[in-house]
């Protein structure tokens, strides 16, 4: 048995089309099932409904043989143990840093000021200020982002953006683009000698149909 690691949302609607390619089916939709392993028109596939920040940790402890995650979870998963065969094209998006319209980021940075930073994505923020050379004082966040300039909780966020919609809807504005993101094929190391054949077989129809 094949174990594939899946988060819901765009993740999971953007691999389906490349899973069906592969000839791999899921049989249920995770929206109206309550099921957190799926099954597929193969008897040797099934998939499994994990948090997105959980897939590198299922598939680097043999939870699952493989995953599909973005690179902004693996980069702060730290990537041990686990090979990255494919860069799958898909879930893009870009990590960036945005702050209220009305605050003047790159005069703050200029002069040297301690930003507060919100963010889910420490280490990168982390790296990425560093690299700058501008102190942060960093505030780990879960969720609603958005929320910490506007408040006051924070003079910017780090954060993902997709079209900036978001960003708009609450009077912010993106001031720098850290890195792009898309979502990575992740395959647990023991699992490739274990069943090297259906793995290979599996991995090289992923590599066909990305796009």
């Amino acid at each position: 048995m094949i174990t594939l690691a899946l988060s819901k949302g765009r993740i999971f609607d953007e691999t389906l089309p490349l899973l069906q390619a592969a000839g791999v089916r899921v049989l249920e939709d995770p929206e109206t099932s309550r099921k957190l392993i799926l099954g597929t028109n193969r008897d040797d596939v099934r998939v499994v409904l994990v948090r997105a920040t959980d897939v590198p940790t299922y598939v680097q402890y043999g939870g699952a043989d493989l995953g599909v995650t973005g690179l902004d979870t693996l980069i702060e998963h730290g990537n041990q143990g686990l090979y990255q065969p494919l860069d799958l094209g898909i879930a893009r998006c870009r990590v960036s840093v945005a702050v209220r319209a009305d605050f003047d980021y790159a005069s703050a940075v200029r002069q040297g000021s301690r930003l507060r930073v919100a963010t889910k994505y420490v280490g990168i923020a982390r790296e990425f200020f560093a690299a700058k050379g501008v102190h942060v004082d960093l505030i780990k966040l879960y969720g609603s982002m958005e929320l910490a300039p506007l408040t006051g909780l924070a003079d910017a966020i780090v954060d993902l953006v997709s079209t900036g919609g978001t960003l708009k809807a609450n009077d912010l504005v993106e001031v720098e683009r850290i890195m792009d993101i898309s979502a990575r094929l992740v395959v647990n190391q023991a699992s490739l000698k274990l069943k090297q054949a259906p793995m290979r077989a599996l991995i090289d129809a992923f590599a066909r149909a990305k796009p």
